[in-house]
């Protein structure tokens, strides 16, 4: 009962958390042992909405034909069940340098959700799942500098890993206080644009779509991620690693998976994201990864076994995002009372040297080059 008073202080007060090691956490790498992965159904995208603290996300990130680059993402925040904030973001890198990225966030007003909970309106903004649970529609009039108009079709199953997508948290798993989850369509189809002051971008290509629950203020839930998202002709492979504070015993908890159009190769939690090389960040010390190698296993359907790795230097950061310059003032308050929190996002997408997937099914060997979008973000030690 004392640690759960702990915690719950710290939910309140965003104060750091006790030790209570790593048999606090269950990991979502526990129900992989059984079932690696469950396909998405419609209701395996309703928003949650929690009531107590949360922060919850629809993420898209898009890879157009043309070779640009775009993200839009949506933030349902709540504090402590005090405060309930809305953030609508959209950007599009400049990815030779030439010129600043084109970054735009909104706070939302007046937001609600349909009856289902499977799309999300607020002013000026609509976010909607197809009545088939196949494809995402995008339309926001909130920022005159960036109109987003996207349709996202899902082209290969959704996934969540385990039966239930989530790793939960606390000293009684039977009751626990906090939880992560993740929810992905690896690949997908996109169409439409953003509209900048200089005129529309056409997006046609290809997507990822991420749904995520922290079910407990962030930096509680992970110390730091890194992120992947490859997408090729024939193949998507996408993965996505935390590692907890040392309160949960600096556990590491990965999922991803290999997908091409219309199948499931293989997705699990028996995965690994290592940074291979770094470099010192000198305004804070971060160690930026420099070289990365991104390693998935797993089991086709029918029992082959599945290597795939993708490995490689990052070339020139895309950019390096201080959060708490730039989030809304609600999430700030999620993390300003934690000391030693200072959260960063470093973004990459090598553009002078592509690195190929090298896939391995059974017998079969395949490599295949195609666009990485990575990740990587550290927000305490």
């Amino acid at each position: 009962m004392f640690k759960w008073a702990q915690q719950k202080l710290a939910d309140v007060a965003g104060t750091q958390e006790p030790i209570y090691g790593p048999s606090a956490i269950k990991s979502v790498a526990e129900e992989a042992k059984e079932v690696p992965h469950t396909e998405l159904t419609r209701d395996d995208l309703r928003w949650q909405a929690m009531d107590s603290t949360c922060v919850e996300t629809q993420s898209f990130y898009f890879m157009a034909d043309s070779g640009r680059l775009g993200f839009a993402q949506i933030i349902y925040s709540n504090v402590a069940g005090i405060r309930t904030t809305c953030q609508f973001s959209s950007k599009v890198f400049c990815l030779d340098g030439s010129k600043p990225h084109l970054w735009s966030t909104t706070q939302l007003d007046e937001h609600e959700f349909s009856d289902d909970k499977n799309s999300f309106y607020a002013r000026d903004l609509a976010i909607e799942l197809s009545e088939d649970g196949t494809t995402y529609t995008i339309k926001s009039l909130n920022d005159d500098k960036c109109i987003v108009n996207m349709t996202v079709k899902r082209t290969a199953p959704g996934f969540q890993v385990g039966k239930t997508g989530k790793s939960l948290f606390g000293t009684d798993p039977k009751n626990p206080w906090g939880s992560m989850r993740h929810a992905f369509w690896p690949r997908c189809s996109a169409e439409g644009t953003f509209t900048t002051e200089e005129g529309p971008i056409d997006f046609k290509g290809r997507a990822l779509f991420v749904m995520a629950l922290q079910g407990m203020k962030p930096h509680h839930a992970a110390a730091k991620w890194t992120f992947c998202d490859f997408q090729g002709p024939t193949y998507s492979a996408i993965m996505m690693q935390f590692t907890t504070p040392p309160s949960y015993g600096s556990t590491t908890v990965n999922v991803g998976g290999i997908v091409k159009d219309g199948e499931i190769i293989a997705a699990g939690a028996s995965n690994t994201a290592t940074h291979v090389e770094a470099k010192s960040d000198t305004e804070n010390d971060w160690p930026a990864p420099s070289v990365v190698k991104f390693v998935w296993n797993g089991t086709t359907k029918d029992g082959k076994p599945v290597e795939a790795v993708l490995e490689g230097g990052l070339e020139e950061r895309l950019d390096r995002i201080d959060v708490m310059a730039e989030v809304p003032g609600f999430v700030k308050s999620l993390v300003a009372a934690a000391a030693g929190t200072k959260p960063y996002i470093y973004q990459y997408s090598p553009q002078k040297t592509k690195l190929p997937l090298k896939l391995k099914i059974g017998d079969q060997e395949v490599t295949e080059e195609g666009e990485l979008f990575s990740e990587a973000t550290f927000i305490s030690e």
